[in-house]
């Protein structure tokens, strides 16, 4: 069986960050062997297995684990749907939303999506409990949903008239996907505002996660403008060609744009800090153990010009690893908002039949030991802005950028000094 990691973000249509993860456990104790079972009966056995060994609560929430794996199994398991079914009332009993049995469709469509290619309406969401609406980390830049005015932290109540609150990412994300042209009604939430309802037209949305510029303005420095909007497949090897292109430009001091940024694959976001870093922790891992994995910077970085990093409420999972990295090993300061606040790590597992398991095997911490889960990276500097929509990132109506060019004009006349 093969086995991957990923920090637990959702998009519409796409999953998000692998990471190198652990095997699955071994049961012990007086069970029956593997041929007394069904199929069926041999998959939850299998769900069982890898739970038992791997949740980051070893007290299962306070379940009596092996108690739970009885009562399934004494259950009629005629065929797949029930099978599965059984399988997702077993783990709701966990009350983890990241911890999920992915059918065979709803697995593939993750895995298809990891590749940087979405086809619904481009929309980064989460949940806070097993029980609770959806919440928006972003909409993807350039999709339907942004499109349509969505914003970060918007909770989205209703799908097509269908209370969210009982669904999983991927049962909602499944109803949020469809064939291109056709529309899906979003029931919103917003706290400046009565609820709404918006309708949005599914799309095919290519992700081009890497942007940059060489910018030159008077009294600034030559300056590397790069936004990266997510840790796809392609965004290390994007973001190394383009920050090594700015370097050969003469770019002189850089603004790292992670505004409304998802995260994504977490390696990625190990590896873009390195191009950042000589030296010094990028992340810590925490499993159910106590046991602290760390992830360290191994070579010479691309650069040590002076570096500003934006960030917002929007900036979640592998961007506020990159971003805590940054700024807790002193190279960069970040100026924005609070970030959204995404700190456990989930590892996905190849099932039978085409099926999948995420699991919550972990949690990060930054490199000087902050839990940010659910806390959100403060900035160094508190920038509030208006600037929702990604078109105007960078430009004069931006008061944060506008912030950050004018930290690197006075750390640059400083260094001129």
């Amino acid at each position: 069986m093969r086995e991957r990691t990923f920090r637990a973000v959702i998009a519409v249509g796409l999953a998000i960050a692998l990471w190198l993860g652990v095997g699955p456990a071994h049961i012990s104790g007086n069970i029956p062997a593997a041929l007394a079972f069904t199929n069926q009966q041999q998959m939850v056995m299998e769900v069982w297995r890898i739970v038992n060994r791997s949740y980051l609560d070893e007290t299962f929430n306070h379940q009596n684990w092996w108690f739970v794996r009885q009562r399934v199994l004494r259950q009629q398991l005629p065929n797949w749907p029930a099978t599965y079914q059984a399988i997702q009332e077993m783990l709701a009993v966990l009350e983890d939303p990241y911890t999920r049995f992915l059918p065979p469709s709803q697995y593939q469509s993750l895995q298809t999506n990891t590749n940087g290619e979405l086809l619904g309406v481009g929309l980064q969401i989460a949940k806070e409990e097993e029980v609770s609406p959806l919440r928006v980390i972003t909409p993807i830049e350039g999709s339907p949903a942004e499109a349509a005015g969505l914003l970060p932290l918007d909770e989205i109540l209703e799908i097509n008239g269908t209370s969210t609150s009982s669904l999983t990412l991927d049962e909602a994300a499944a109803r949020m996907r469809g064939a291109i042209g056709s529309q899906v009604t979003l029931k919103v939430s917003r706290t400046d505002r009565d609820p709404f309802e918006v309708n949005v037209q599914r799309d095919r949305i290519t992700i081009n996660p890497v942007s940059a510029e060489l910018r030159t303005e008077s009294g600034l420095p030559k300056l590397g403008y790069l936004r990266l909007g997510q840790f796809n497949g392609n965004a290390v090897a994007e973001l190394k060609t383009a920050l090594e292109d700015l370097e050969q430009q003469g770019a002189d001091a850089y603004i790292l744009d992670l505004r409304n940024n998802p995260g994504g694959l977490l390696q990625a976001g190990i590896e873009i800090a390195r191009m950042w870093l000589d030296e010094g922790t990028v992340v810590y891992t925490v499993n159910r153990q106590g046991y602290l994995g760390n992830y360290d910077a191994i070579g010479k970085a691309i650069t040590a010009d002076p570096l500003v990093v934006l960030v917002n409420k929007g900036t979640a999972s592998a961007s506020e690893i990159l971003a805590g990295a940054l700024q807790d090993n002193g190279r960069a300061q970040l100026v924005g908002e609070t970030t959204f606040g995404k700190g456990l790590i989930q590892s996905l597992f190849d099932l039978p039949n085409g099926a999948g398991l995420a699991v919550t095997i972990a949690k990060y911490e930054t490199p000087s030991h902050r839990d940010i889960n659910k806390l959100g990276i403060n900035p160094d500097q508190v920038v509030t802005s208006s600037t929702e929509q990604r078109r105007q990132f960078g430009t004069e109506a931006d008061e944060q950028y506008k912030a950050a060019t004018a930290l690197l004009a006075q750390s640059f006349a400083t260094a001129q000094r």
